[in-house]
């Protein structure tokens, strides 16, 4: 029996053939090759660029959300914050300038600013209805008149008049002479690193912490204590105090049959917080050739002789008083 092969034939070659699409050579031109394949890096750059122009967008409109955003923000802002009143400049011309040296003119009104950008010269007076403020320096040729001043900072004053009190709470420092026409009352200390000169000086206590140099005489004044006689005068004598609980002078009139003890008994004006010394010096011979002796106490002190002075004698003795 005859057998037909040929189908059989063609299907072991198909089943042989290995043909895939790597495999397969085409058999296109090679320009037309060459052309395709010069295309497909051009659409890839072209994507590319897409790509990149995506990417500028998306950052531009970020950019313009982020600066609305800012923008509103301050909007609302500006919105809380104090709304300070504009003053708006004006410009004064020739007319309104003679205006004001003719008459009381009212220029603008007390939201506008009057700026004057040249000298200004007043003839006649100034007010200032308000808070006069000055930036820069004040220089007065003439007197200052002043109901009341504060200053906060340092004062320079060449030649200053007070006519009435002067009242500084703080330190108050002068670098030259202080002249003061009437008095001074210091209700606290004083302190004085040199030399005070003044022609009196009146104090209650006087404290001297160093040596009392004395250029000129002493006076001691104050009110004359008080005597009384004693019985060393004898019938019909008499004795005087002239001075001061400080010094002064005793004199002594003997009478009839002097006898020892204390001629004259001085009483202190003021007396003394403790029993002062007494210092008693005779005027003349008689008065020295006597026996004579003191005593003391806080209230006084007696001039006395041991022995009977002569009768019908005069004497006279200095005293000087210190605590």
């Amino acid at each position: 029996m005859e057998t037909n092969t040929a189908p059989q034939d063609s299907q072991d070659d198909d089943s042989d053939a290995l043909e895939t699409p790597e495999n397969v050579i085409s058999a296109v031109n090679p320009a037309k090759q060459a052309e395709l394949d010069a295309v497909k890096p051009a659409k890839k750059t072209l994507k590319q660029k897409l790509a990149k122009f995506n990417l500028y967008l998306l950052l531009f409109v970020f950019i313009l959300v982020v600066a609305g955003a800012i923008t509103v923000i301050t909007y609302f802002q500006s919105k809380k914050a104090d709304n300070t009143a504009v003053i708006s400049t004006q410009t004064l011309d020739q007319k309104s300038l003679d205006q004001i040296a003719s008459s009381d003119t009212t220029v603008g009104d007390p939201k506008q600013l009057l700026s004057v950008q040249s000298n200004a010269v007043f003839a006649g007076k100034v007010l200032v209805r308000d808070t006069l403020e000055v930036a820069g320096g004040i220089q007065v040729t003439g007197p200052v008149t002043l109901s009341g001043l504060t200053v906060t900072g340092k004062v320079n004053l060449d030649e200053t008049q007070v006519s009435r009190n002067l009242a500084v709470a703080g330190d108050t420092a002068v670098q030259g002479a202080l002249t003061v026409a009437r008095s001074l009352q210091v209700n606290g200390g004083g302190t004085f690193s040199g030399p005070l000169s003044a022609p009196q000086v009146t104090v209650t206590n006087l404290q001297i912490n160093a040596d009392l140099i004395l250029t000129n005489h002493i006076t001691a004044g104050g009110p004359t204590p008080s005597r009384t006689v004693g019985p060393a005068l004898g019938s019909g004598g008499t004795a005087s105090v002239n001075g001061s609980d400080t010094a002064g002078a005793i004199g002594i009139n003997t009478g009839n049959v002097p006898s020892a003890g204390c001629f004259i008994n001085v009483t202190f004006a003021k007396r003394y917080e403790s029993v002062p010394r007494v210092i008693i010096s005779p005027v003349g011979a008689d008065a020295g050739n006597l026996s004579y002796y003191v005593t003391r106490t806080t209230t006084g002190f007696s001039v006395c002789v041991a022995t009977a002075a002569p009768a019908g004698a005069s004497f006279g003795f200095d005293y000087f008083v210190v605590n």
